[in-house]
């Protein structure tokens, strides 16, 4: 259990994208980049998608959370944002570990893009063949 002053850090990833998390008790601030988080994300899907955490563990209103988001989509951005605050939050309370885990918010998504391979059209589609 950490203390009121400490600040709790966890980083997430997905596909290209890269989210450092700083956790800090407080009213429930979050910001990404320095803008707030309705702001940083348009879609209300992926503002749902970075809580997620946060509401199962009733945590909504109990921290102020800090992120720095590089590289990828925005919605890459979001579910790396969502796996560093899981991270920060079992880092707070080793109790709430396993809610998260059933829920899947501990887990690393490793998927990515196949590369393009020489001479298709792309990853795996290939160009029409032709008889004659």
């Amino acid at each position: 259990m950490a203390s009121k002053t400490d600040t709790i850090f966890g980083l997430g990833r997905r596909k290209r994208a890269i989210a450092q998390v700083f956790m800090r008790q407080g009213s429930g601030n979050i910001t990404v980049n320095d803008k707030k988080l309705e702001e940083y994300f348009d879609k209300e899907i992926l503002i749902l998608k970075v809580k997620q955490p946060l509401v199962l563990t009733n945590n909504e209103k109990t921290f102020d959370i800090k992120i720095t988001a590089k590289g990828g989509g925005i919605t890459g951005q979001a579910e790396a944002i969502r796996l560093g605050i899981a991270r920060a939050l079992v880092k707070y309370d080793e109790n709430l570990k396993k809610a998260l885990k059933v829920e899947g918010y501990l887990t690393r998504d490793a998927r990515e893009v196949e590369r393009k391979k020489y001479g298709l059209a792309k990853a795996r589609k290939r160009y029409q063949f032709s008889k004659r």
